[in-house]
C-alpha cells in the first residue's frame, strides 16, 4: 500500500524544491481550466447575444451574479475542504487525507442539494427584487431557474477538483474542462440556433456539460489517484474532520456569497438604466471573466502551496513565495490593462452588435482596466490566506467587498451624479481598498503564524 501511496503522476508535494517552479507548474493547467471554463458563459453570451439580440443578453447577464451566488456558497465550501485535505497531506498524514475525503463528499452533496432547491424555488422573486426590466424578464427567469435547479452538479465538479488540487493535481480537472467546454459549444449551436430553443436552450447546453464533468471527473479520479480509493472505514462521520471543513468552509463561503451580493447590488443598480447598459455591463463582465483568469490561477496554486505548507510548518517559504508571485501579478495587470485599451471595442463587439452597447462596455473596459493590478493583488493575497486557514479576513473580505460597493456606488451614483459610470467605478475603487486590507492582513497573519510556532518549538 505505501508503494501504491508514493505514486507522483496525480499527486504533487509543494513542501519540497522551488517554490515559483513548483506554483508556476501548477497554476498553468489552472489557467488553462479556467479559461475553458469561461467558455461556457463565453459561448452562451456569443450565441444568445447575436443570435437572440441585447435583451436576451441583458437578462442573461443581469442574473449572473445571482448564479454564482449559489455557485459561490458551494465553491466556498469546496475550497475549506481543499485547505483541511492540503494541511493533511502537507503533515504526511495519509489515512487523514482519505477520511477526509469520504467525509468531504456528505458535506458536498448535501450543500449543493439545498443550492439547487433554493435557486430554482426562489428564481422570481429575485429577479424581481433585482428590479430587472419587463423586457428581459423572461429571459433571466428562465436562463437562472435551470442553471441554478442543477447546482448541485458543479458543487459535486468543484468539490472533486478542490480535493484533487489540495493534492497536487491540478491537470484531471482540466482535462474535463476541456471536454465539457467543447460540449457545451457544441450544445449551444445546436440548442439555440438549429433547435431554436432560445434561452433555455442555452442554460440546458450549459448544465448537460456540467453533470458530464461532474461524472467524469468523479470516475477519473478512483480510477487514477490511490487516495480516491476509499474503504468502507473511510467513510465513518468523523466530527473533528467535519468540525474543520465548517470551521473554514463556512467562512470561506460566507466570503464568497458576501462578493456575489455586492456585484449583484451593482447589477441592480445599473438594470435601472435599461437594456442597452445592461448588455454593456454584461459584455464588460464577460471579457473580465477571461483578463481575470491568471490572477484567479495564482491565486489557486497560492491556496494549496500555503496550505501544504503550513501543514509541513514552513511559514517563511510562504511568506516568500507569496511576495515573489505578488510581483508577476503587478506585471501582468498592467500588461492586461494595455491589452483592453488597445482592442477595447473588437472584444465586446464579439458579444454585441449594436454600436451603442460597444461604446459603452468599451468605454466600462478601460475604467475597470485602470485598475487590474489591485485586483490581482487580491487574488494573490486572498489565495494565501485561505489557504492558510485565516478565517477572519474571510469574513473581513466579504464585508469590506459589501460595504465598498455599496458606499461608493451611493458617492459616486447618487452624489457626484456619476450616473451609471458610477458602478464602473465602484469596482476599481473596491478593489482598491481590499487590495491593500488584504496585503496587510497578509503580512499581519504571516509573521503570528511564524511566532506561535517559534514559541511551540521552544516549548
Amino acid at each position: 500500500m505505501e508503494k501504491v501511496l508514493n505514486k507522483k503522476e496525480y499527486v504533487m508535494d509543494m513542501t519540497e524544491g522551488s517554490s515559483m517552479k513548483l506554483i508556476m507548474k501548477f497554476s498553468v493547467p489552472l489557467l488553462i481550466g479556467n479559461l475553458f471554463q469561461q467558455v461556457y458563459s463565453l459561448v452562451d453570451s456569443i450565441v444568445v447575444g447575436r443570435h437572440l439580440g441585447a435583451n436576451a443578453l441583458g437578462g442573461v447577464g443581469s442574473v449572473g451574479m445571482i448564479s454564482f451566488l449559489f455557485f459561490s456558497l458551494c465553491n466556498g465550501m469546496a475550497s475549506g475542504i481543499g485547505v483541511v485535505i492540503s494541511r493533511h497531506f502537507g503533515a504526511k498524514k495519509e489515512e487523514q487525507v482519505k477520511k477526509a475525503i469520504a467525509n468531504a463528499l456528505f458535506v458536498i452533496l448535501a450543500v449543493g442539494a439545498l443550492m439547487s432547491i433554493l435557486g430554482y424555488c426562489f428564481a422570481g422573486p429575485i429577479i424581481r427584487l433585482m428590479k430587472t426590466p419587463a423586457e428581459t424578464f423572461d429571459y433571466a427567469y428562465t436562463y437562472m431557474r435551470i442553471t441554478c435547479g442543477f447546482t448541485i452538479a458543479v458543487a459535486i465538479y468543484n468539490g472533486i477538483s478542490a480535493v484533487l488540487r489540495a493534492l497536487g493535481d491540478s491537470k484531471t480537472p482540466l482535462i474535463f474542462l476541456m471536454i465539457a467546454s467543447a460540449i457545451n459549444v457544441v450544445l449551444d449551436i445546436v440548442f439555440v440556433i438549429y433547435m431554436d430553443m432560445g434561452v433555455a436552450g442555452a442554460a440546458y447546453a450549459t448544465v448537460l456539460s456540467q453533470i458530464l464533468s461532474s461524472v467524469g471527473s468523479i470516475c477519473y479520479a478512483v480510477k487514477t489517484n490511490p487516495y480516491f480509493r476509499l474503504k468502507r472505514g473511510h467513510f465513518k462521520f468523523d466530527r473533528d474532520i467535519m468540525k474543520e471543513d465548517f470551521s473554514i468552509g463556512i467562512p470561506m463561503a460566507v466570503q464568497t456569497s458576501m462578493i456575489s451580493i455586492s456585484c449583484s447590488i451593482l447589477q441592480t443598480l445599473i438594470n435601472g438604466y435599461g437594456p442597452e447598459v445592461m448588455a454593456a455591463y454584461t459584455a464588460t463582465g464577460k471579457v473580465e471573466g477571461i483578463i481575470f483568469q491568471p490572477f484567479s490561477s495564482l491565486g489557486l496554486a497560492l491556496s494549496t502551496f500555503a496550505g501544504q505548507n503550513c501543514g509541513a510548518r514552513k511559514y517563511e517559504r510562504v511568506r516568500r513565495a507569496v511576495w515573489q508571485t505578488e510581483l508577476i501579478t503587478l506585471a501582468l495587470g498592467a500588461a492586461m490593462f494595455c491589452l483592453v485599451a488597445v482592442f477595447r471595442e473588437n472584444v465586446v463587439g464579439f458579444f454585441v452588435t449594436e454600436e451603442n452597447v460597444i461604446r459603452l462596455g468599451a468605454k466600462g473596459l478601460v475604467i475597470s482596466g485602470s485598475m487590474y493590478i489591485a485586483l490581482g493583488t487580491i487574488y494573490t493575497m486572498r489565495g494565501a490566506l485561505n489557504g492558510m486557514g485565516d478565517v477572519v479576513f474571510s469574513m473581513l473580505n466579504g464585508a469590506l467587498e459589501v460595504g465598498g460597493r455599496i458606499v461608493f456606488a451611493l458617492i459616486l451614483m447618487y452624489v457626484l451624479k456619476m450616473g451609471f459610470w458610477g458602478v464602473w467605478y465602484t469596482n476599481i475603487f473596491t478593489w482598491i481598498v481590499i487590495a491593500l486590507t488584504a496585503s496587510v492582513r497578509f503580512s499581519v497573519y504571516i509573521r503570528k503564524c511564524q511566532r506561535e510556532d517559534d514559541g511551540t518549538e521552544n516549548a
